[in-house]
């Protein structure tokens, strides 16, 4: 009966520690979700404190204790949307393994595109970094080191297409993910101004259709081999 009661005694106490964590860990998830969206709103120098925790429905003195503070915030906002594209990338891996390499860099154009669309807070959060030349960025040691695994993943394709005579030789895997990059982007990023300069509602779906079909004929002309 000791033994038992305490079992009991123990479990009683370990309980509110146990729900604890699980509030602390949904609190501080639904904090990080709401600054993605001030973040990417406003950028660093516009978003609030004040507002997040406002929107977090917390007191702001629980973003500092889960964060640090807002650059803190910021800087793991920036490294989660930028680890999110990557490990996404990197999921295709087995697929372009299996395929032959033209068609292995059309789909990761594919993938880079449609995440662009999925996650349109990923440019927002570029772009504002990039108007403050990666300040912030700079700060972090992890978002260089992601960037390693896509462009072994391309230098690998490259490879296999170079010996198989399918790609056309020394093509770069950097500069070729930034081409593909830039064909999947741009076009979303700038699509308010560019429709309103060429009076062309260019985030409708027939003109991204459209858009992404030319792309596709652009990839294939440059890394198919015999391109000049």
């Amino acid at each position: 009966m000791k033994r038992a009661s305490a079992r009991s005694t123990s479990a009683a106490s370990t309980a509110p520690t146990t729900q604890r964590q699980k509030l602390a860990a949904a609190t501080r998830q639904r904090i990080f979700k709401i600054a993605i969206a001030e973040f990417s709103d406003k950028g660093l120098s516009g978003a609030r404190v004040e507002t997040i925790a406002s929107r977090s429905k917390v007191n702001i003195r629980m973003i500092y204790h889960y964060f640090g503070g807002k650059e803190a915030l910021y800087l793991e906002v920036l490294e989660f949307v930028l680890g999110r594209l990557r490990e996404a990338e990197l999921k295709l891996k087995l697929d372009v393994d299996q395929i032959e390499p033209v068609t292995a860099i059309v789909q990761l154009y594919d993938f880079i595109e449609g995440h662009f669309a999925a996650h349109p807070e990923l440019s927002k959060l570029l772009s504002f970094e990039n108007l403050n030349r990666a300040r912030v960025m700079k700060r972090s040691s992890a978002i260089p080191e992601m960037s390693s695994p896509v462009l072994s993943l391309l230098r690998t394709v490259i490879a296999r297409g170079e010996d198989d005579g399918s790609l056309r030789k020394d093509m770069d895997p950097l500069h070729l993910y930034v081409a593909l990059v830039s064909l999947c982007s741009f076009h979303k990023s700038n699509a308010f101004t560019l429709s309103r300069i060429f009076n062309t509602d260019m985030l409708a779906t027939q003109w991204q259709e459209d858009h992404k079909a030319q792309a596709h004929e652009m990839v294939r002309a440059f890394v198919s081999a015999g391109a000049s």
